[in-house]
């Protein structure tokens, strides 16, 4: 592997912080030669701007490409006769944001977080963007420190039982506006319309509240960090509120 290139000096952790981040690799299974590595990979650009330092968007980028390409793999020996539509249905479930969000918090993930004083305020140490992209981050931070094998390991101690346990079936059951879709056009009713009502939050890391309206009476919202995220999450809602006889409308997604 080539040694990263280093544009801006990452602080090296103090003693407390050594053993905290001694507690997380001793959940992911990597000790890290390089502390530096793992430091940057918890370190929000919130947290870089103001600091001056590296944060872990880089790492991300490499993180993102190396899961995907060993998720991939793992998927293609899992299913060595499954279609390419199927084993990309699979690879999307497995690769999207909230599935890498549940498993950075099945590592607690989230409390090893370097954060920026706004977005520690708008505790987004527990949104789904930040720690699907904190765990790509870490993906690479440990590919880096440890080559493929150490990746790999992490993420088949992330994902392995939950391949060994991949139906297709079950995975195309998760994906709710197609449900939704075909649910409407079995009752002989129109397609579902989705309009983002409102985006809050920086503009580095949005969260978007988006409206599901059926003919022309809004059903249900949905709330995500990104439209397709907001978009699932209303149609999950609103597959719930239609299917129930004679109930009034919930318009927001819990």
């Amino acid at each position: 592997m080539t040694q990263r290139p280093s544009a801006r000096r990452t602080p090296a952790p103090s003693t407390d912080a050594r053993r905290d981040l001694s507690r997380l690799e001793d959940r992911i299974g990597h000790v890290f030669r390089d502390c530096d590595l793992l430091v940057r990979a918890l370190t929000h650009s919130s947290r870089g701007h103001e600091s001056g330092t590296e944060d872990n968007e880089a790492l991300e980028f490499l993180g993102d490409a190396a899961l995907g390409f060993m998720v991939a793999q793992a998927l293609l020996r899992r299913f060595p006769t499954l279609d390419e539509g199927g084993l990309s249905k699979l690879k999307a479930f497995l690769v999207s944001r909230p599935n890498l969000a549940t498993a950075a918090r099945s590592v607690g993930l989230g409390r090893h977080l370097r954060l920026g004083r706004t977005a520690a305020h708008q505790a987004a140490r527990a949104r789904d963007s930040i720690l699907a992209d904190a765990l790509e981050a870490v993906i690479a931070a440990v590919l880096l420190d440890g080559g493929d094998d150490a990746a790999r390991k992490l993420i088949v101690r992330l994902f392995g039982s939950q391949i060994d346990g991949l139906r297709r079936e079950d995975v195309e059951g998760k994906d709710h506006k197609t449900a939704l879709q075909e649910w409407l056009q079995a009752k002989g009713r129109a397609t579902p319309r989705y309009q983002v009502v409102a985006t809050e939050g920086p503009a580095h890391n949005p969260v978007f509240q988006v409206g599901l309206s059926v003919e022309g009476q809004e059903v249900a919202r949905g709330r995500g960090g990104t439209k397709k995220e907001a978009e699932q999450r209303a149609a999950r809602l609103a597959l719930r509120v239609l299917r129930k006889p004679r109930t009034t409308m919930d318009g927001g997604d819990r």
